[in-house]
């Protein structure tokens, strides 16, 4: 297994989280190359893990933490670090290590780039960012919102822990039609496709002039910090839950649901 950084022949494997056999990531359209596009000049780092026979198993990528969904200052913050745990598709590379060498290579880059210390949310369930994962490789929790953990590892005695930007994002309802709310940044495919799905049911003939579908996109930290949201999904005041993207006849039935109460 080597670590290698992210290079032009591999930029299509990378828009899609090295899912490239999915069929559903075609539905999240090229939102993650735009935001890729947009971050290159903002330090985007992307580093992957490749075994011995040439094939991508893991990738991991992280930016200055000034150019992140959270507050903090002089970090780099770990977007998402990935690992494919499928049988088909590329195959199941977890259990071999790669996890761990794609976060030791991340530090020690942070570390040269001169960074006072490494950030990343962690899920305090047991899936995808496990909170514990970064526990065991030496992070601690410094904050929390809801199932999700800040977590961060200092590399000098003045580095200043991150915090979570908070939520004060409230719908505009309409009395007379269902408002459809989504917020994109770009740069999960995941949560692109939830907003891809939602976008194009609010849009079914079905629901002409009884839905309105607003977007907010929160590339720039300080469009999350008028918000307080990265990426969501809300109808009318439900916060439909995004992780794992809910399938397109589940946010259209939400919305179903909601107009005929109207």
């Amino acid at each position: 297994m080597k670590i290698a950084d992210l290079d032009e022949r591999d930029l299509p494997l990378y828009f899609v989280c090295l899912e490239d056999w999915n069929d559903e990531m075609k539905e999240a359209g090229n939102l993650k190359e735009i935001w890729y596009k947009r971050m290159q000049h903002r330090g985007l780092r992307v580093k992957l893990a490749v075994d011995d026979h040439g094939t991508v198993g893991g990738m991991i990528q992280y930016v200055p933490i000034e150019s992140s969904f959270v507050d903090g200052k002089d970090l780099y913050f770990i977007n998402c670090i990935w690992v494919h745990g499928y049988k088909h598709g590329r195959g199941d590379f977890r259990r071999h290590g790669m996890g761990k060498a794609l976060l030791d290579a991340a530090e020690g880059d942070a570390r040269a780039l001169g960074s006072k210390g490494i950030a990343a949310w962690g899920l305090l369930l047991p899936f995808f960012m496990r909170a514990s994962w970064f526990r065991r490789h030496g992070f601690r929790t410094v904050d929390r919102n809801g199932m999700q953990a800040l977590m961060w590892k200092p590399f000098t005695t003045d580095a200043v822990p991150p915090k979570w930007i908070r939520g004060k994002f409230r719908p505009e309802l309409k009395d007379d039609k269902v408002t459809v709310t989504a917020f994109c940044s770009g740069w999960c495919p995941g949560q692109n496709l939830t907003f891809e799905r939602a976008k194009r049911a609010a849009a079914e003939p079905q629901f002409e002039g009884k839905v309105e579908f607003c977007s907010f996109d929160t590339f720039d930290r300080e469009d999350v910090r008028r918000c307080g949201i990265s990426d969501a999904l809300f109808i009318d005041k439900k916060h439909v839950w995004s992780g794992p993207p809910p399938s397109y006849e589940k946010i259209r039935k939400l919305i179903s649901k909601r107009v005929n109460e109207l």
